[in-house]
């Protein structure tokens, strides 16, 4: 099992609450995640994932307290400016490619070029530098889809538009990239294809937390799991110690048996009386 990297902090949650639509959504949640920590983060639909994705991503705001530490901390720090957050930490979601797609006429070279200022498009009061243009392309290529870069965005099938989406996130060199359920949509060789991709990025030095309901996602080199259930943390800890079948069973309310793969990858089946 790999050993995560020494590092500083790059996700810490203190009690951390949030409401959202008038419902609380997640509930004293407490956890930590280190730079070179690899991390899944698991659990059953409604049960906070996307919430967490969206307090890490300043799109949803814990519920304040009068004392104590700050209940989101990024890369040791409680407050942060948006722009300059995410030339270190890079998001894919779901909402993202949605609201790129709505932009008519938006093709794949400008889209990855908008990650530079975390912008919809580029806005025409920005100047697009040379080697701007060459890191798009850089990323574009490492994701295998360079050859799509003068398509419309919204032409793409799911996994070329994850991979670009990708590419887009990786363009500033972020240190960390937060994925939010990347593979829904895509059929089993768009999916594999995907996880290689992600294990490509691992080795280029950039801390992964994945963020999916599919235990079949959790990649080798993952050093630790994070289990929601109902808005609260369920269990936290190395994928060998929680990713287990009583543990699993418990999560979603059902005899499940995990099977552990020779390549690493672990798979979850029905207990079948």
């Amino acid at each position: 099992m790999p050993q995560p990297a020494q590092g500083g902090t790059l996700i810490e949650l203190d009690r951390a609450s949030a409401i959202r639509d008038g419902a609380r959504v997640l509930s004293d949640i407490s956890l930590c995640i280190r730079l070179g920590q690899h991390t899944v983060v698991l659990g059953p639909n409604g049960c906070g994932k996307s919430s967490f994705v969206k307090l890490i991503d300043r799109t949803l705001y814990p519920l304040a307290r009068p004392e104590g530490p700050p209940p989101v901390r990024l890369f040791g720090q409680a407050r942060w400016n948006v722009t300059d957050l995410r030339a270190r930490l890079g998001l894919v979601s779901a909402d993202l490619h949605a609201d790129l797609n709505r932009l008519k006429g938006l093709d794949v070279e400008d889209a990855v070029v908008s990650g530079f200022w975390g912008t919809h498009g580029i806005p025409a009061h920005l100047r697009v530098t040379p080697g701007m243009l060459a890191r798009a392309r850089q990323t574009l290529d490492l994701m295998g889809v360079a050859h799509l870069r003068h398509r419309n965005l919204a032409s793409l099938s799911a996994g070329e538009a994850r991979r670009a989406l990708i590419a887009r996130a990786l363009v500033h060199r972020p240190q960390a990239l937060l994925l939010d359920e990347p593979s829904t949509g895509l059929d089993i060789a768009a999916r594999c294809r995907l996880l290689e991709l992600l294990r490509e990025v691992i080795r280029e030095g950039v801390t992964l937390v994945l963020v999916t309901h599919h235990l079949e996602e959790v990649l080798p080199e993952t050093c630790q799991a994070i289990l929601l259930r109902e808005g609260r943390l369920f269990a936290q800890g190395r994928p060998d110690t929680v990713l287990t079948s009583d543990t699993l069973s418990a999560l979603y309310g059902l005899p499940l048996r995990m099977v552990r793969q020779a390549d690493g990858y672990r798979h979850l089946l029905p207990v079948v009386e």
